[in-house]
Protein backbone atom coordinates (compact mmCIF):
# COMPACT_ATOMS: atom_id res chain seq x y z
CA UNK A 1 0.00 0.00 0.00
CA UNK A 2 1.60 3.57 -0.86
CA UNK A 3 1.25 4.94 2.39
CA UNK A 4 -0.48 8.25 1.27
CA UNK A 5 -3.23 6.51 0.60
CA UNK A 6 -3.97 4.62 3.97
CA UNK A 7 -7.30 5.11 5.72
CA UNK A 8 -7.91 7.62 7.89
CA UNK A 9 -8.72 4.58 10.69
CA UNK A 10 -4.86 3.24 9.85
CA UNK A 11 -3.52 6.48 10.17
CA UNK A 12 -4.80 7.03 13.49
CA UNK A 13 -3.99 3.21 14.49
CA UNK A 14 -0.41 4.04 14.06
CA UNK A 15 -0.61 7.13 15.80
CA UNK A 16 -1.99 5.16 19.07
CA UNK A 17 1.08 3.34 18.75
CA UNK A 18 3.19 6.17 19.84
CA UNK A 19 0.98 8.38 21.15
CA UNK A 20 -1.31 8.06 24.13
CA UNK A 21 -4.55 10.03 23.94
CA UNK A 22 -6.07 13.21 22.17
CA UNK A 23 -8.41 11.07 19.50
CA UNK A 24 -9.93 13.92 18.48
CA UNK A 25 -6.82 15.17 16.97
CA UNK A 26 -5.50 12.25 15.88
CA UNK A 27 -8.72 11.53 13.99
CA UNK A 28 -9.17 15.32 12.27
CA UNK A 29 -5.31 15.09 10.92
CA UNK A 30 -6.13 11.88 9.71
CA UNK A 31 -9.19 12.75 7.73
CA UNK A 32 -7.16 15.93 6.50
CA UNK A 33 -4.35 13.68 5.01
CA UNK A 34 -6.76 11.74 3.43
CA UNK A 35 -8.35 14.43 2.02
CA UNK A 36 -5.10 15.08 0.11
CA UNK A 37 -5.14 11.52 -1.36
CA UNK A 38 -8.92 11.59 -2.48
CA UNK A 39 -8.10 15.01 -4.41
CA UNK A 40 -4.84 13.03 -6.42
CA UNK A 41 -7.99 10.89 -7.17
CA UNK A 42 -10.01 13.53 -8.64
CA UNK A 43 -9.64 15.31 -12.67
CA UNK A 44 -7.11 17.60 -12.89
CA UNK A 45 -9.52 20.67 -13.15
CA UNK A 46 -11.21 19.49 -9.99
CA UNK A 47 -7.77 19.02 -8.41
CA UNK A 48 -6.61 22.99 -8.52
CA UNK A 49 -9.81 23.92 -6.91
CA UNK A 50 -9.50 22.17 -3.98
CA UNK A 51 -7.56 23.41 -1.23
CA UNK A 52 -5.98 21.23 2.56
CA UNK A 53 -8.36 22.26 5.35
CA UNK A 54 -5.17 23.74 7.39
CA UNK A 55 -5.61 22.33 11.17
CA UNK A 56 -5.21 24.68 14.61
CA UNK A 57 -4.27 22.68 17.41
CA UNK A 58 -4.92 24.47 20.86
CA UNK A 59 -3.41 22.53 23.90
CA UNK A 60 -0.49 23.07 26.92
CA UNK A 61 2.90 22.29 26.07
CA UNK A 62 3.60 18.18 26.47
CA UNK A 63 0.43 16.97 25.34
CA UNK A 64 1.58 15.43 21.74
CA UNK A 65 0.88 18.38 19.63
CA UNK A 66 4.22 18.44 17.63
CA UNK A 67 4.73 14.59 18.12
CA UNK A 68 1.08 13.78 16.57
CA UNK A 69 2.53 16.05 13.47
CA UNK A 70 6.03 14.37 13.52
CA UNK A 71 4.53 10.84 13.76
CA UNK A 72 1.96 11.57 10.68
CA UNK A 73 4.76 12.71 8.50
CA UNK A 74 6.87 9.54 9.27
CA UNK A 75 3.75 7.29 8.92
CA UNK A 76 2.47 8.80 5.00
CA UNK A 77 6.81 9.67 4.02
CA UNK A 78 5.67 13.28 3.85
CA UNK A 79 7.88 16.13 3.30
CA UNK A 80 7.58 18.02 6.69
CA UNK A 81 9.48 20.54 8.67
CA UNK A 82 8.18 22.39 12.12
CA UNK A 83 9.02 26.16 12.36
CA UNK A 84 8.48 28.56 15.62
CA UNK A 85 6.43 31.40 15.02
CA UNK A 86 8.49 33.76 17.08
CA UNK A 87 11.94 33.18 14.94
CA UNK A 88 9.49 34.56 12.38
CA UNK A 89 10.42 38.55 12.18
CA UNK A 90 8.32 41.34 9.81
CA UNK A 91 9.76 41.68 6.59
CA UNK A 92 12.54 44.66 6.95
CA UNK A 93 13.78 43.80 10.48
CA UNK A 94 16.40 40.53 11.53
CA UNK A 95 15.38 37.79 11.21
CA UNK A 96 14.46 34.66 9.13
CA UNK A 97 11.99 35.76 6.36
CA UNK A 98 8.89 33.69 6.71
CA UNK A 99 9.01 32.09 2.77
CA UNK A 100 12.42 30.12 4.46
CA UNK A 101 9.53 27.74 5.70
CA UNK A 102 9.03 26.88 2.30
CA UNK A 103 12.37 26.47 1.05
CA UNK A 104 13.26 24.25 4.00
CA UNK A 105 10.54 22.24 3.23
CA UNK A 106 11.74 21.75 -0.30
CA UNK A 107 15.35 20.73 0.77
CA UNK A 108 13.37 17.59 2.55
CA UNK A 109 11.60 16.98 -0.03
CA UNK A 110 14.46 17.06 -2.47
CA UNK A 111 16.23 14.42 0.33
CA UNK A 112 13.10 12.09 0.01
CA UNK A 113 12.86 12.21 -3.80
CA UNK A 114 17.17 11.79 -4.04
CA UNK A 115 17.11 8.68 -1.36
CA UNK A 116 14.18 7.16 -3.80
CA UNK A 117 15.80 7.39 -6.95
CA UNK A 118 19.15 6.39 -5.89
CA UNK A 119 17.62 3.51 -4.48
CA UNK A 120 16.19 2.83 -8.17
CA UNK A 121 19.85 2.68 -9.38
CA UNK A 122 21.33 1.34 -6.71
CA UNK A 123 22.56 -1.80 -8.82
CA UNK A 124 24.05 0.08 -11.48
CA UNK A 125 26.13 2.37 -9.22
CA UNK A 126 27.07 -0.80 -6.50
CA UNK A 127 28.58 -2.32 -9.65
CA UNK A 128 30.69 0.94 -10.57
CA UNK A 129 31.58 1.64 -7.06
CA UNK A 130 33.50 -1.73 -6.67
CA UNK A 131 34.70 -0.89 -9.86
CA UNK A 132 36.66 2.08 -8.37
CA UNK A 133 36.79 0.33 -5.05
CA UNK A 134 39.23 -2.33 -6.86
CA UNK A 135 41.76 0.27 -8.63
CA UNK A 136 41.64 2.39 -5.42
CA UNK A 137 42.76 -1.12 -3.63
CA UNK A 138 45.44 -2.19 -6.64
CA UNK A 139 46.25 1.30 -7.61
CA UNK A 140 47.93 1.52 -11.07
CA UNK A 141 51.66 2.56 -11.73
CA UNK A 142 52.41 6.00 -11.68
CA UNK A 143 52.94 7.40 -15.12
CA UNK A 144 56.80 9.23 -16.04
CA UNK A 145 56.33 12.98 -14.56
CA UNK A 146 58.90 14.06 -16.78
CA UNK A 147 56.24 13.96 -19.45
CA UNK A 148 56.09 17.50 -22.13
CA UNK A 149 54.11 19.79 -19.83
CA UNK A 150 53.13 21.95 -23.03
CA UNK A 151 51.58 19.15 -24.14
CA UNK A 152 49.77 18.40 -20.66
CA UNK A 153 48.39 21.62 -20.58
CA UNK A 154 46.91 21.54 -24.16
CA UNK A 155 45.53 17.90 -23.40
CA UNK A 156 44.01 19.75 -20.00
CA UNK A 157 42.44 22.13 -22.43
CA UNK A 158 40.94 20.28 -24.93
CA UNK A 159 38.80 18.00 -22.19
CA UNK A 160 37.73 21.28 -20.32
CA UNK A 161 36.49 22.55 -24.06
CA UNK A 162 34.76 19.00 -24.45
CA UNK A 163 32.88 19.24 -21.38
CA UNK A 164 31.68 22.56 -22.17
CA UNK A 165 30.44 21.37 -25.44
CA UNK A 166 28.83 18.16 -23.80
CA UNK A 167 27.12 20.78 -21.17
CA UNK A 168 29.27 19.86 -18.21
CA UNK A 169 31.28 21.02 -15.79
CA UNK A 170 34.79 21.85 -17.36
CA UNK A 171 35.99 21.45 -13.42
CA UNK A 172 34.61 18.17 -13.10
CA UNK A 173 35.99 16.35 -16.77
CA UNK A 174 39.39 15.67 -14.52
CA UNK A 175 39.93 11.84 -14.36
CA UNK A 176 38.40 9.89 -11.09
CA UNK A 177 42.11 9.47 -9.27
CA UNK A 178 41.77 5.51 -9.42
CA UNK A 179 41.99 5.99 -13.52
CA UNK A 180 45.45 8.10 -13.04
CA UNK A 181 48.40 5.59 -14.57
CA UNK A 182 49.55 2.42 -16.40
CA UNK A 183 48.08 -0.81 -15.55
CA UNK A 184 50.31 -3.49 -16.48
CA UNK A 185 49.54 -7.42 -17.00
CA UNK A 186 50.73 -8.28 -13.18
CA UNK A 187 47.94 -5.28 -12.10
CA UNK A 188 45.51 -6.36 -13.73
CA UNK A 189 46.09 -10.23 -12.33
CA UNK A 190 45.94 -8.28 -8.73
CA UNK A 191 42.67 -6.81 -9.76
CA UNK A 192 40.74 -9.94 -10.27
CA UNK A 193 41.78 -11.23 -7.24
CA UNK A 194 40.84 -8.25 -5.49
CA UNK A 195 37.85 -8.02 -7.19
CA UNK A 196 36.62 -11.93 -6.11
CA UNK A 197 37.29 -10.66 -2.01
CA UNK A 198 35.59 -7.71 -2.74
CA UNK A 199 32.52 -9.86 -3.70
CA UNK A 200 32.73 -12.18 -0.74
CA UNK A 201 33.07 -9.62 1.52
CA UNK A 202 36.30 -10.25 2.88
CA UNK A 203 37.98 -7.11 2.36
CA UNK A 204 34.93 -4.67 4.51
CA UNK A 205 37.28 -3.81 7.48
CA UNK A 206 40.03 -2.66 5.09
CA UNK A 207 41.23 0.89 4.57
CA UNK A 208 41.05 2.88 1.59
CA UNK A 209 41.86 6.50 0.91
CA UNK A 210 39.53 8.58 -0.81
CA UNK A 211 39.83 12.27 -2.41
CA UNK A 212 36.20 13.79 -0.99
CA UNK A 213 34.61 16.92 -1.26
CA UNK A 214 35.91 19.54 1.46
CA UNK A 215 32.74 19.93 3.31
CA UNK A 216 34.14 23.30 5.32
CA UNK A 217 34.04 25.04 1.43
CA UNK A 218 30.05 24.64 1.32
CA UNK A 219 28.37 27.74 1.37
CA UNK A 220 25.79 28.09 3.99
CA UNK A 221 22.59 29.40 2.20
CA UNK A 222 20.88 31.04 5.53
CA UNK A 223 24.23 32.77 6.25
CA UNK A 224 23.30 35.84 3.87
CA UNK A 225 20.39 37.41 2.25
CA UNK A 226 20.50 35.79 -1.29
CA UNK A 227 20.06 32.71 0.81
CA UNK A 228 16.73 34.04 2.31
CA UNK A 229 16.15 34.87 -1.53
CA UNK A 230 16.45 31.26 -2.46
CA UNK A 231 19.61 31.77 -4.46
CA UNK A 232 22.24 29.06 -3.80
CA UNK A 233 25.11 30.94 -3.66
CA UNK A 234 27.00 27.69 -3.64
CA UNK A 235 26.01 26.23 -6.66
CA UNK A 236 26.53 29.07 -8.51
CA UNK A 237 30.47 29.05 -7.27
CA UNK A 238 31.03 25.57 -7.68
CA UNK A 239 30.35 25.90 -11.79
CA UNK A 240 33.16 28.60 -11.61
CA UNK A 241 35.32 27.16 -10.10
CA UNK A 242 37.06 23.57 -8.87
CA UNK A 243 35.54 22.08 -5.83
CA UNK A 244 38.78 21.37 -3.32
CA UNK A 245 39.24 17.83 -2.51
CA UNK A 246 40.75 16.35 0.92
CA UNK A 247 41.82 12.98 1.45
CA UNK A 248 39.85 11.21 3.90
CA UNK A 249 41.11 7.57 5.52
CA UNK A 250 37.86 4.67 5.43
CA UNK A 251 36.99 1.62 5.47
CA UNK A 252 36.26 -0.74 2.50
CA UNK A 253 32.45 -0.86 3.89
CA UNK A 254 32.16 2.86 4.26
CA UNK A 255 34.23 4.10 1.24
CA UNK A 256 31.74 2.07 -0.89
CA UNK A 257 28.87 3.82 0.46
CA UNK A 258 30.19 7.02 -0.38
CA UNK A 259 31.16 5.86 -3.73
CA UNK A 260 27.41 4.60 -4.71
CA UNK A 261 26.18 7.76 -3.74
CA UNK A 262 28.92 9.32 -6.70
CA UNK A 263 27.93 7.19 -9.13
CA UNK A 264 24.06 7.39 -8.62
CA UNK A 265 24.32 11.03 -9.03
CA UNK A 266 25.76 10.80 -12.15
CA UNK A 267 23.00 8.05 -13.52
CA UNK A 268 19.80 10.36 -11.95
CA UNK A 269 19.19 13.46 -13.99
CA UNK A 270 19.66 16.69 -11.54
CA UNK A 271 16.84 18.32 -13.72
CA UNK A 272 14.11 15.63 -12.95
CA UNK A 273 15.26 14.99 -9.27
CA UNK A 274 14.63 18.67 -8.58
CA UNK A 275 10.97 19.16 -10.62
CA UNK A 276 10.06 15.60 -8.48
CA UNK A 277 10.96 17.27 -5.31
CA UNK A 278 9.14 20.28 -5.89
CA UNK A 279 5.70 18.11 -7.18
CA UNK A 280 6.19 16.27 -3.64
CA UNK A 281 6.66 19.18 -1.86
CA UNK A 282 3.33 21.17 -3.24
CA UNK A 283 1.13 17.67 -3.18
CA UNK A 284 2.19 16.27 0.04
CA UNK A 285 4.06 18.47 2.30
CA UNK A 286 3.36 19.40 5.72
CA UNK A 287 4.64 22.62 7.92
CA UNK A 288 3.85 22.39 11.41
CA UNK A 289 4.15 26.24 12.69
CA UNK A 290 4.45 26.11 16.65
CA UNK A 291 4.13 28.78 19.32
CA UNK A 292 1.56 30.65 16.69
CA UNK A 293 -0.05 31.90 19.73
CA UNK A 294 3.18 33.99 20.57
CA UNK A 295 2.51 36.48 17.78
CA UNK A 296 -1.03 37.22 18.57
CA UNK A 297 -1.13 41.47 19.44
CA UNK A 298 -2.84 40.67 22.64
CA UNK A 299 0.04 38.37 23.69
CA UNK A 300 2.02 40.08 27.03
CA UNK A 301 5.06 38.16 27.02
CA UNK A 302 6.64 39.02 23.34
CA UNK A 303 7.03 43.04 24.20
CA UNK A 304 10.02 43.07 21.01
CA UNK A 305 9.91 46.05 18.92
CA UNK A 306 8.52 43.49 15.59
CA UNK A 307 5.23 43.34 14.87
CA UNK A 308 3.57 40.18 15.88
CA UNK A 309 0.28 41.31 13.64
CA UNK A 310 2.96 42.18 10.85
CA UNK A 311 4.52 38.67 11.31
CA UNK A 312 0.69 36.82 10.74
CA UNK A 313 0.58 39.62 7.25
CA UNK A 314 3.88 37.74 6.32
CA UNK A 315 2.73 34.56 6.54
CA UNK A 316 -0.64 34.88 5.04
CA UNK A 317 0.39 34.67 1.89
CA UNK A 318 2.15 31.79 1.99
CA UNK A 319 -0.98 29.63 3.75
CA UNK A 320 -3.28 31.52 0.83
CA UNK A 321 -1.14 30.30 -1.91
CA UNK A 322 1.59 31.91 -3.66
CA UNK A 323 4.58 31.39 -5.31
CA UNK A 324 7.94 30.91 -3.60
CA UNK A 325 11.39 31.16 -5.15
CA UNK A 326 13.75 28.34 -3.90
CA UNK A 327 16.62 27.06 -5.60
CA UNK A 328 14.94 24.42 -7.40
CA UNK A 329 12.62 25.89 -8.73
CA UNK A 330 9.07 28.17 -7.97
CA UNK A 331 6.98 26.02 -5.34
CA UNK A 332 3.27 27.18 -5.25
CA UNK A 333 2.05 26.53 -1.55
CA UNK A 334 -1.71 25.84 -2.54
CA UNK A 335 -1.82 22.74 -1.60
CA UNK A 336 0.48 22.53 1.11
CA UNK A 337 -0.90 21.69 4.24
CA UNK A 338 -0.25 24.00 7.07
CA UNK A 339 -0.48 22.73 10.95
CA UNK A 340 -0.81 25.46 13.70
CA UNK A 341 -0.11 25.12 16.99
CA UNK A 342 -0.09 26.81 20.71
CA UNK A 343 -1.40 26.92 24.32
CA UNK A 344 -3.05 29.60 23.64
CA UNK A 345 -2.91 30.79 27.63
CA UNK A 346 -2.80 34.30 27.49
CA UNK A 347 -4.73 34.59 24.15
CA UNK A 348 -7.33 32.90 22.16
CA UNK A 349 -7.74 31.65 18.65
CA UNK A 350 -9.49 34.98 17.43
CA UNK A 351 -6.81 37.15 18.60
CA UNK A 352 -4.94 36.12 15.32
CA UNK A 353 -6.03 38.70 11.95
CA UNK A 354 -9.34 37.22 10.68
CA UNK A 355 -7.75 36.10 7.49
CA UNK A 356 -5.79 34.09 9.17
CA UNK A 357 -7.97 32.46 11.11
CA UNK A 358 -10.10 31.69 7.96
CA UNK A 359 -7.02 29.81 7.01
CA UNK A 360 -7.79 27.01 9.49
CA UNK A 361 -10.84 25.80 9.34
CA UNK A 362 -10.33 22.77 11.57
CA UNK A 363 -10.19 23.37 15.20
CA UNK A 364 -8.79 21.01 17.61
CA UNK A 365 -8.57 21.28 21.48
CA UNK A 366 -6.17 18.92 23.11
CA UNK A 367 -6.79 17.68 26.91
CA UNK A 368 -4.62 18.06 29.95
CA UNK A 369 -2.67 15.06 30.53
CA UNK A 370 -4.49 12.36 33.30
CA UNK A 371 -2.83 10.58 36.03
CA UNK A 372 -3.73 7.26 33.86
CA UNK A 373 -2.82 8.94 30.99
CA UNK A 374 0.83 9.13 32.42
CA UNK A 375 1.04 5.62 33.34
CA UNK A 376 0.31 4.47 29.55
CA UNK A 377 3.03 6.80 28.43
CA UNK A 378 5.13 5.22 30.33
CA UNK A 379 4.43 1.78 29.63
CA UNK A 380 1.77 1.55 26.15
CA UNK A 381 3.70 3.39 23.21
CA UNK A 382 6.28 1.43 21.23
CA UNK A 383 9.14 4.25 22.45
CA UNK A 384 7.07 4.09 26.27
CA UNK A 385 9.99 5.87 28.61
CA UNK A 386 10.28 3.14 30.69
CA UNK A 387 10.86 0.60 27.77
CA UNK A 388 14.01 3.31 26.60
CA UNK A 389 15.53 3.37 29.73
CA UNK A 390 15.26 -0.53 30.33
CA UNK A 391 17.12 -1.09 27.26
CA UNK A 392 19.75 1.34 28.17
CA UNK A 393 20.47 0.54 31.20
CA UNK A 394 20.47 -3.34 29.90
CA UNK A 395 23.82 -2.05 27.65
CA UNK A 396 25.40 -2.35 30.76
CA UNK A 397 24.27 -5.73 31.77
CA UNK A 398 21.80 -4.74 34.53
CA UNK A 399 18.32 -5.81 34.03
CA UNK A 400 15.52 -3.34 35.32
CA UNK A 401 12.16 -4.54 36.26
CA UNK A 402 9.56 -1.43 37.14
CA UNK A 403 6.53 -3.03 39.63
CA UNK A 404 2.95 -1.83 38.46
CA UNK A 405 2.85 0.18 41.68
CA UNK A 406 6.09 2.26 40.89
CA UNK A 407 4.82 3.01 37.59
CA UNK A 408 1.37 4.47 39.18
CA UNK A 409 3.43 6.15 41.80
CA UNK A 410 5.77 8.27 38.88
CA UNK A 411 2.25 8.98 37.04
CA UNK A 412 0.99 10.45 40.55
CA UNK A 413 4.29 12.56 41.05
CA UNK A 414 4.12 13.71 37.51
CA UNK A 415 0.37 14.96 37.71
CA UNK A 416 0.96 16.36 41.32
CA UNK A 417 4.06 18.41 39.97
CA UNK A 418 2.20 19.53 36.92
CA UNK A 419 -0.84 20.80 38.90
CA UNK A 420 1.52 22.67 41.90
CA UNK A 421 4.38 23.98 39.16
CA UNK A 422 4.35 24.17 35.76
CA UNK A 423 2.50 22.29 33.36
CA UNK A 424 4.46 20.56 30.77
CA UNK A 425 2.55 17.55 30.27
CA UNK A 426 4.39 14.50 29.53
CA UNK A 427 8.13 15.88 29.31
CA UNK A 428 7.68 16.22 33.07
CA UNK A 429 8.10 12.26 33.02
CA UNK A 430 11.53 12.66 31.57
CA UNK A 431 12.31 14.51 34.48
CA UNK A 432 11.55 12.38 36.83
CA UNK A 433 12.54 9.03 35.55
CA UNK A 434 16.28 10.89 35.50
CA UNK A 435 16.07 11.97 39.04
CA UNK A 436 14.86 8.48 39.93
CA UNK A 437 17.63 6.36 38.24
CA UNK A 438 20.35 8.69 38.50
CA UNK A 439 22.10 6.20 41.14
CA UNK A 440 22.11 3.80 38.57
CA UNK A 441 23.03 5.23 35.45
CA UNK A 442 25.50 6.95 36.84
CA UNK A 443 27.51 3.61 38.97
CA UNK A 444 25.85 1.11 36.41
CA UNK A 445 29.00 0.79 34.35
CA UNK A 446 31.10 -0.85 37.36
CA UNK A 447 28.59 -2.85 38.83
CA UNK A 448 28.59 -6.34 38.72
CA UNK A 449 25.80 -8.09 35.95
CA UNK A 450 22.35 -8.32 38.22
CA UNK A 451 18.57 -7.68 38.27
CA UNK A 452 17.33 -4.14 39.98
CA UNK A 453 13.80 -3.93 41.12
CA UNK A 454 12.27 -0.58 41.10
CA UNK A 455 9.57 -0.67 43.81
CA UNK A 456 7.04 2.05 44.82
CA UNK A 457 9.00 2.54 47.67
CA UNK A 458 12.02 3.34 46.00
CA UNK A 459 10.70 5.92 43.72
CA UNK A 460 8.62 7.42 46.97
CA UNK A 461 12.38 7.93 48.73
CA UNK A 462 14.17 9.10 45.70
CA UNK A 463 11.45 11.61 44.54
CA UNK A 464 8.79 11.77 48.02
CA UNK A 465 10.67 14.37 49.50
CA UNK A 466 11.00 16.33 46.67
CA UNK A 467 7.61 16.59 45.80
CA UNK A 468 6.80 17.55 49.57
CA UNK A 469 9.43 20.64 49.34
CA UNK A 470 7.09 23.29 46.68
CA UNK A 471 10.16 25.12 46.25
CA UNK A 472 12.43 22.72 45.67
CA UNK A 473 10.67 20.46 43.10
CA UNK A 474 10.66 23.89 41.61
CA UNK A 475 13.84 23.54 40.65
CA UNK A 476 14.75 19.73 40.67
CA UNK A 477 11.37 18.21 39.19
Amino acid sequence: MNPIDKTPKQIVAELDQFIVGQTAAKKAIAVALRNRYRRLQLAKDLQDEITPKNLLMIGPTGVGKTEIARRLAKIVNAPFVKVEATKFTEVGYVGRDVESMVRDLVEVAYGLVEKSMYKEVRGQALKKANNRLVKLLVPAQKQNTNSNSTNDFFKMMQEMQQSIQNGQNPWMGAKNQEDEGTVTDEIKNQRMSVAEQLRNGLLEQQEVTLLVDDPSQKFKNEAGMLGQMGIDLSDTLGAMMPQKKVERTMTVAEAREYLIREESAKLVNSADLADAAIKKAENTGIIFIDEIDKITSKNSNNNGSVSREGVQRDILPIVEGSQIKTKYGLVNTDHILFIASGAFHESKPSDLIAELQGRFPIRVELDDLTEEDFVKILTEPNNALIKQYIAMIGTDNIKVTFTIESIHKMAQIAYQVNHETENIGARRLHTILEKLLEDILYEGPDMEMGEITVTEAYVTEKIGNIVKDKDLSRYIL
